[in-house]
């Protein structure tokens, strides 16, 4: 049986630059015909993992059970031998060790790529190097210095077979929650990518939006007094809109890349709905904080269905009203269009909303009053 769970969000930003483009300016997107406001699933993972690591520091998670995305892998490995060998001797056989499974080191002691690994798997790293000490040694030489075969084949074609073994082994997502909800793909061995139990919509405005611009001026403190005129001046591009944000747990394949640890696959699922909740993008808030909590945010656990994200609540978009909330009128909109597809579509399952915006219900779900209650019947549906 197939469970899923979806999470619909409606989050009002004053005005902010919470994700960028290459120009500096509020990422857009056009949908339905208009500009939308638009923060990329990207950035909204991002604030996600960055929430995990705040739950790390609380308890919540063990250090074990998060990953890194690095390229200095080899860098991580050493930290771990610091007490057990020569540092340069240990960035040296890591970069031999990493060769053997095909992944290359650039001139500046980094990997070619991003590399998103479980603690686990690099402390298992760390571990197998250590053991295979005297075993992992550079590729043979001919006469002349050239090294024989080419590239990353040759480099793993040299490996010792129970040394190439056990470092093959270690990549398993080594039960890291982040890799095992929004997955990896490792280029160079791409039998060793998992697939995401996740997936994260990018969150658009449910209404219409055009840049604005913000006109800066600084000035020195330190000149004198009669001397007139701004030291810095500039712009900063911003919007303000109420987003409709989306995203979908595959339950079943959770637990399967976190290796049917059910309990550890409760609590990530928890800290994601939480933190998909609670974290914002970080972008440009020291000059705008806007910090302002979604207002309206429905959990769906439904089984044996396809997943069904409401962004077309919003084809059309909200117009502008006096004394209106565009909050309140997305969840209107969120609503009705939740309704009509379930009336189609059919599906078993569980609804909990947290409603701020005082919306008549009508059957979508059960109304509840706090994030806690919120994430406990979530949960408890999951688990039923």
């Amino acid at each position: 049986m197939k469970t899923l769970i979806e999470i619909h969000a409606l989050q009002h930003f004053a005005p902010s630059n919470l994700n960028r483009d290459d120009t500096g300016a509020p990422k857009d997107a056009w949908f339905g015909g208009t500009r939308r406001a638009r923060v990329s699933s990207q950035c909204l993972k991002r604030a996600v993992r960055s929430y995990f690591g705040e739950k790390k520091s609380e308890g919540f998670f063990s250090p074990d059970e998060l990953a890194v995305r690095t390229k200095r892998v080899y860098q991580a490995i050493a930290d771990l031998l610091d007490d057990k060998r020569a540092k340069d001797e240990t960035l040296a056989k890591a970069e031999i060790a990493l060769s053997y499974v095909k992944l290359k080191a650039t001139e500046g002691g980094k990997t070619q790529c991003l590399l998103f690994l479980g603690q686990k798997e690099i402390t298992a790293l760390a571990d197998a190097i250590h053991q295979f000490w005297d075993q992992i040694v550079p590729e043979a030489k001919e006469a002349g210095g050239k090294t024989k075969g080419k590239g990353k084949k040759a480099a793993a074609g040299s490996a010792p077979k129970e040394v190439h073994d056990r470092i093959d082994s270690i990549f398993n997502g080594g039960k890291a929650v982040d890799v095992a909800l929004f997955g990896r793909m490792l280029a160079d061995m791409p039998e060793k990518n998992q697939h995401a139990a996740c997936q994260v919509a990018h969150a658009i405005s449910t209404h219409a939006v055009e840049r604005e611009f913000d006109f800066y001026t600084a000035v020195d403190d330190l000149k004198p007094e009669d001397t007139a005129g701004a030291d810095m001046m500039g712009t900063v591009e911003f919007n303000s809109a109420c987003f409709y944000r989306y995203a979908v747990v595959d339950w079943e394949k959770l637990k399967d890349n976190l290796q049917g640890d059910a309990e550890l696959s409760e609590r990530g699922l928890k800290a994601f709905l939480e933190g998909f909740v609670i974290a914002e993008p970080t972008g440009k808030q020291n000059t705008f904080a806007a910090h302002n909590p979604s207002e309206f945010v429905a959990v769906s656990v439904r089984r044996n269905t396809a997943p069904r994200n409401l962004a077309n609540a919003f084809e059309t978009a909200l117009p502008v009203g006096k004394d209106e909330s565009f909050t309140k009128k997305s969840a209107e909109r969120l609503v009705e269009k939740a309704k009509k597809l379930n009336a189609v579509y059919g599906g078993d399952g569980q609804t909990f909303v947290l409603n701020l915006t005082e919306t008549k219900l009508d059957g979508f779900g059960t109304s509840v009053s706090t994030l806690k209650e919120l994430l406990e019947k979530s949960l408890h549906a999951v688990k039923e």
